[in-house]
């Protein structure tokens, strides 16, 4: 799965809609932490389609710039 990750990076992030795989693949995370991230609102948000989750990358970006803005203060 990371090799399509890898395959598919534009500007740091793919260019299309992030699965919860993806998100724990990109941060070298457990998919568990993943799941409790979006159980605690504390993660990037993520959006369902039906009963899939999905996370738009410019929000992603966003969110860990909001973390290292944070940690830089």
């Amino acid at each position: 799965m990371a090799d399509a990750i890898t395959k598919t990076l534009r500007a740091g992030l793919p260019d299309r809609y992030l699965t919860p795989d993806d998100i724990a693949t990109l941060f070298s995370v457990p998919l568990e932490t993943v799941y409790a991230w979006r159980k605690k609102r504390t993660g990037p948000p993520g959006f369902r389609i039906g009963k899939h989750v999905r996370y738009d990358p410019a929000k992603v970006r966003a969110w860990t710039e909001s973390l290292t803005e944070h940690s830089a203060a």
